[in-house]
């Protein structure tokens, strides 16, 4: 069985992507509440409530996969943050320090993959990604990126950046790589990013060969709940207000999914804007695309994401609930949520979707140390 580790584990939906194929050795995150909820569903086994930077690579196992999505909050913003600089976004080096360490003692993982937000390309003019693809290099992996949005798993626009790295000796089996940048994984800003690398790193670059998923029928509209557990249909004055909101480009979209003659739910997101006078205003923001705005953390009211269900002249809306949100990141109905509906979200909204792991798990890490595996046993029976 393949075996990894899992490091800003959250929840654990690298995990549940990952799947039953995969066996997890060492787990950990600073944060009590959702290691509570880690411990519900996958148990308490090889998991460290700790901060990332008191762990030492001693201290821990070692296997195939190293899994880290590192927080987001210094990267979030393209180039305005404070980037790997920061005090969240930059727990990066204390990662690396943990991969730095494995690989002086001799058991450097054969796969380290990190997850971000796509900022990460042009935070600090592009400086961080540098950062980033020379810690891969320096430690002797060959390494690419790919740009996913989960939009073409789930409904939900969410797209990220995904690293992985191969150990040097690792062998890749030719069909994993491309010549050069390919649609959909490869956007114009990785492609920018990765040409504006120094040679010490650009010479270890690959651009990784993913099949692009089947087209999903699954829509929005058939994730939400008409009875949920945590959130309450708002009454009419309160959509009234939510409306009241809207510029006119957006109350155009309400008034054709009113005459879209069949029920239309969209997702809504207040934002502040700069009106026409250069004034300030908080703007409700709807679209009935089918797919949902991305979900965030709950900071403050204005983060949480709206469900606007229009049905002829009869219009309701609610804030999107925990299931729901659970729902957009892939994760199964069983997949036990925290209790608190603040909690929940906050899960969520800083996890990683569940099929998108699953597809990089398919199409590239068990191709990868299948072909190893193959590789290793000829090097045995040559002997």
């Amino acid at each position: 069985m393949r075996t990894f580790l899992e490091f800003f584990a959250g929840g654990g939906m690298a995990r549940a992507g990952l799947g039953a194929g995969w066996r997890c050795l060492f787990a950990n995150d600073f944060d009590f509440k959702k290691a509570l909820t880690y411990r519900r569903n996958w148990g308490a086994d090889g998991l460290r409530v700790d901060d990332i930077h008191r762990i030492a690579a001693e201290e821990t196992p070692m296997g195939d996969l190293v899994w880290g999505s590192f927080p987001c909050q210094d990267l979030s913003l393209a180039g305005a943050g404070a980037g790997l600089e920061g005090a969240r976004s930059g727990t990066f080096h204390a990662f690396w320090r943990l991969v730095e360490g494995w690989a002086v003692e001799g058991r450097a993982p054969k796969i380290v993959a990190l997850e971000n937000v796509v900022g990460t390309l042009t935070s600090h003019g592009g400086a961080d990604f540098r950062t980033i693809c020379a810690s891969f290099a320096r430690l002797g992996y060959r390494y690419g990126a790919l740009t996913i949005d989960a939009a073409l798993f789930v409904p939900q626009s969410r797209p990220r950046l995904f690293f992985v790295g191969v150990r040097d000796d690792v062998a890749i089996a030719p069909e994993l790589t491309a010549p050069g940048p390919l649609a959909p994984f490869h956007s114009q800003g990785l492609r920018r990013a990765a040409e504006s690398n120094p040679s010490t790193s650009a010479d270890r670059w690959v651009w990784w060969n993913l099949p692009v998923p089947p087209r999903s029928n699954r829509v929005f509209a058939d994730l939400i709940e008409d009875v949920p557990s945590d959130v309450a249909w708002r009454g009419e004055a309160e959509t009234a207000a939510l409306l009241a909101m809207m510029s006119p480009l957006n109350l155009a979209k309400v008034e054709a999914a009113k005459r879209a003659g069949r029920r239309m739910v969209g997702t809504v997101y207040k934002r502040t804007r700069v009106d026409e006078t250069g004034r300030k205003v908080q703007r409700a923001e709807v679209r009935f695309d089918d797919v949902s705005g991305c979900l965030r953390t709950p900071a403050g009211g204005s983060s949480r994401q709206s469900i606007l269900v229009v049905d002829g002249d009869r219009i309701r809306s609610r804030l999107v609930s925990s299931r729901e949100t659970a729902r957009l990141m892939g994760l199964p109905d069983d997949y036990r949520l925290p209790e608190r509906y603040n909690e929940a979200y906050h899960l969520t909204g800083d996890g990683v979707v569940v099929p998108v792991v699953r597809h990089l798990a398919e199409h590239l890490f068990e191709p990868l140390l299948d072909e190893s595996s193959v590789t290793t046993e000829k090097r045995a029976a040559a002997m």
